[in-house]
């Protein structure tokens, strides 16, 4: 009988690591699971199905914080397929080499930067480990996002929020500048025509960038709710074709307002717990299912012809209660003995404002807490050193401490935390 080796009980460790860690920290462990197979200077995973954070990265920190949604999506629609796909690619504002795969039932993506030389084809050895670390986080990001669970709402919903308010920001800080350009190249006092043609021409392919990045990034925050519906209905088939359960779907306005990221996935996660729990009822033959948006909220209805025998109490119900509350929402079940249950989900659209928080449990110093209030505020470095009256040099020595007891790795991560507990 083989013995295992020091080899395969690493790997195996890897691999456990993978299947174990939570979303903010996957990319660290997938990297470090690659690198005795695959050297890399940069790992970045991209996909749509994180709204908070769509990027998680380890690496050089030269390519990770510059890394854009934009350079990503370029890559991803060179391939073909699955990949692997290697070439040169502008990855962190610089071309690089690049080592890319896709993950086709989410379209995730993976991107090792300057990867190590080796044979691209399906029979490298090492190739082949990397696809399968690769698929193994990829279907674990999936399966964690499709879960929802109260955490991941949070977090999701803070990160969200605060990458649609820079976005916001930097779109119309640059809009207003380059505006205002426009309006000085058009005029009439200014007679060099080739000059102004030339100007104009690069100045309005920037403002249409700076738009498209902003819709780029809400489409990535939001999910139209027709198309939130649909994803719900697909989940759901399997358990229409195998059971004698008719489920019924009453679907939500066309034209209402989209959801964020993290209301869709609660929403479905609710809805599916619901219907499972109802499914193992006796005497159940229907359920119907019901979206509907009044501006503010999704409002969801779920009822069922059995004898109410569903347990407002139970673990079940308990679990998919701390779901909708992580969203701010509110569930309320009616038991009809003999007539059914009905539940009622509303989740707000919006994020509530909330007061300060209690932050005791990230042992800040009084000063790192001035910081992180300041960031929270938009503020950058030289300001925060003004308004504190130190030196920027000092207030990076801060950030730095915070971000190691917040266990974040850039201001964004920061300042989303900050939001999620009140500070602003």
């Amino acid at each position: 009988m083989p013995q295992p080796t020091d080899f395969s009980w690493s790997l195996l460790d890897a691999i456990a690591s993978i299947a174990k860690a939570p979303l903010n920290r996957i990319a660290e462990e997938l990297r470090a699971a690659t690198l005795p197979f695959l050297a890399s200077s940069a790992l970045v995973i991209f996909t749509e199905d994180c709204t908070g954070r769509p990027q998680k990265k380890a690496g050089a920190e030269d390519i990770v914080s510059r890394v854009s949604i934009p350079e990503l999506d370029r890559l991803r629609a060179a391939m073909e397929g699955e990949g692997p796909w290697r070439g040169p690619a502008v990855i962190g504002g610089q071309q690089r080499e690049v080592l890319a795969f896709r993950y086709t039932p989410s379209n995730a993506l993976l991107v090792l930067s300057d990867p190590a030389p080796t044979p691209t084809d399906e029979d490298s050895a090492a190739v082949r480990m990397v696809t399968y670390l690769w698929q193994l986080a990829a279907a674990r990001i999936q399966e964690k996002v499709s879960d929802a669970p109260p955490s991941y709402l949070l977090e999701s919903r803070a990160a969200s929020a605060e990458r649609v308010r820079v976005t916001g920001e930097l779109v119309d800080q640059h809009s207003t500048t380059l505006e205002t350009v426009l309006a000085a190249l058009r005029s009439n006092s200014l007679d060099d025509h080739a000059a102004r043609t030339f100007v104009t021409d690069v100045t309005v392919k920037a403002l249409v960038g700076l738009r498209t990045l902003n819709d780029r990034t809400s489409n990535l925050v939001e999910e139209p709710v027709a198309t939130a519906f649909e994803r719900l209905r697909e989940d759901l088939r399997p358990l229409m074709h195998f059971s004698k359960i008719d489920i019924q779907f009453i679907e939500p306005p066309a034209n209402g307002r989209a959801l964020p990221g993290e209301v869709a996935h609660a929403a479905r996660a609710v809805v599916r717990g619901l219907v499972l729990a109802i499914a193992e009822q006796s005497d159940v033959h229907r359920v119907r299912t019901q979206w509907d948006c009044d501006g503010e909220n999704l409002l969801i209805n779920v009822r069922d012809d059995g004898g109410g025998e569903l347990s407002p109490e139970g673990p079940t119900l308990e679990r998919l209660l701390q779901r909708v509350q992580a969203v701010d929402g509110t569930m309320t079940v009616d038991i009809m003995q003999g007539w059914g249950a009905d539940i009622s989900v509303v989740l707000p659209l919006d994020p509530p404002s909330t007061p300060a928080g209690d932050v005791a449990e990230w042992g800040l110093a009084a000063r790192e807490l001035e910081v992180l209030q300041l960031l929270a505020a938009g503020q950058r470095n030289r300001t925060i050193a003004t308004d504190l009256g130190i030196s920027e040099n000092t207030v990076k020595f801060h950030l730095r401490n915070l971000f190691r007891k917040l266990d974040v790795r850039s201001r964004t991560e920061a300042i989303a935390l900050a939001h999620s507990a009140g500070l602003r």
